[in-house]
């Protein structure tokens, strides 16, 4: 029997300059997808990082992207379903993320 077709359920999609913690959002597959982009980046900027946090307790539960310098790409996350939040690290950075949730298709 094939797999179920997945769709994705966009979380959230945020853009900056520099560090920000995001809204909270609720997860309920716990399958995630985070697209992201670094760009005009100034010499001497940190690493880009983005955590993801439980929005309950505000404990981080893991990185999901540690980068340096310009550069994009998607990154794929399992955790367990829960009410969480990104927190990004990005000192003068200019960025964007989108976070999408998988979703089984009935």
């Amino acid at each position: 029997m094939p797999a179920a077709p997945t769709t994705w359920r966009t979380l959230g999609q945020w853009a900056g300059t520099g560090s920000r913690q995001t809204e909270s959002f609720d997860v309920v597959s716990g399958a995630l997808r985070l697209q992201w982009e670094v760009r005009g980046t100034t010499a001497g900027a940190g690493p880009f990082r983005v955590w993801l946090h439980s929005a309950i307790s505000g404990r981080p539960l893991q990185v999901i992207v540690d980068h340096a310098g310009p550069g994009q790409g998607t990154a794929h996350v399992a955790d367990d379903p829960r009410v969480s939040y990104l927190l990004i690290e990005a000192d003068d950075m200019t960025w964007t993320a989108t976070l999408d949730e998988a979703l089984a298709r009935p």
